[in-house]
């Protein structure tokens, strides 16, 4: 048996409870994975509202980080006793134990702590989704980042800056604004005080930017597409403030033949050989030191509930981690 969060209804924080839960042997190409430590995401929020479907009851949580317990039939890449960490796959990290597909497992090196991995995973290999294959964000280029003290925002602030480019972050307060900063982001707006699209044309010389990473949804999209420069690409991959009503296409072309996209990191991983290649390039640049997990807190699993209502009152600021 195992404790593991589950939720029987959709619904606020509320509708979670700790459980204990049958685990079972690893099938033909699955293992069993003891966690050490579990990623709080935006994602599992949408999951428990419903906002993103899943059928109930069901687990919540698409990252974690632990030690391989057991492998079944045809699993050949990890075997029991290896540190290893993974994003994706069917919703459940919240627990102590779950058997999960292997092929979503990548292997730690030494230099990545279970903490690290769990807080690093699943918004790091967004980061390397987003600035290296979504958009190829070049070496003196400069971005528009929302969020940017938020978990995605922090590691995107220091990839971007290994890459060379030149960062514009938006955050809400004056305390996010020196944590962004910190963290690599070249010019904050403080977006509760300040009109964002009217400081972007002036940071850029009236320019706008040739893309915009936006997770906040609702209440930035449209003036994140005030933000490009002609033949932009707005980057939405998140709904922190809600999600984005309906765009008519015209819209685009008249605000300067707009691209626009709704990016996966789980698309963009579901292929074996290109997760792999996302993991190495994000445990190179840890190695390197040039990437560093920012961990604000830290809840045991009994309390994911609570997690869920700080992270949606943003009243969190890097990763947010349970511990089981």
């Amino acid at each position: 048996m195992s404790r593991a969060i589950r939720f029987h209804q959709t619904g606020g924080p509320e509708v979670l409870t700790l459980e204990e839960v049958e685990v079972g042997e690893p099938g033909p190409g699955q293992a069993r994975v003891r966690h050490q430590a579990i990623g709080v995401n935006f994602v599992d929020t949408y999951h428990r509202t419903g906002l993103y479907t899943l059928p109930l009851p069901a687990g919540l949580g698409v990252e974690g980080a632990g030690v391989v317990e057991a492998v079944g039939p045809g699993v050949a890449h990890v075997r029991a006793g290896d540190r290893v960490a993974y994003q994706g796959g069917p919703p459940g990290s919240y627990s102590e134990r779950r058997v999960l597909p292997a092929d979503r497992l990548v292997k730690l090196p030494d230099a990545v702590s279970f903490e690290d991995a769990a807080a690093l995973m699943l918004k790091g290999l967004t980061v390397e989704m987003l600035v290296r294959r979504v958009h190829a964000v070049k070496p003196g280029e400069t971005v528009l980042w929302h969020a940017a003290a938020g978990g995605v925002g922090l590691i995107a602030c220091q990839w971007l800056k290994a890459i060379g480019a030149r960062v514009i972050g938006t955050v809400g307060s004056d305390e996010k604004a020196a944590l962004a900063r910190a963290h690599g982001c070249d010019e904050v707006v403080v977006y509760t005080r300040e009109d964002f699209p009217a400081r972007v044309k002036a940071l850029t010389g009236g320019a706008g930017v040739p893309v915009v990473y936006d997770s906040v949804g609702k209440a930035t999209f449209d003036g994140s597409l005030d933000c490009l420069a002609p033949r932009g690409m707005m980057v939405s991959f998140g709904n922190a403030s809600g999600p984005v009503p309906p765009v008519s296409p015209l819209t685009l072309g008249v605000k300067g033949s707009l691209f626009l996209t709704r990016p996966s990191v789980m698309a963009y991983t579901a292929d074996r050989g290109e997760l792999e290649q996302a993991a190495a390039a994000l445990f190179a640049l840890v190695a390197a030191k040039k990437i560093a997990a920012e961990i604000g807190r830290r809840y045991p699993l009994a309390e994911a509930a609570q997690a869920h209502r700080d992270l949606e009152g943003r009243r969190t600021t890097g990763s947010v981690l349970l511990l089981p």
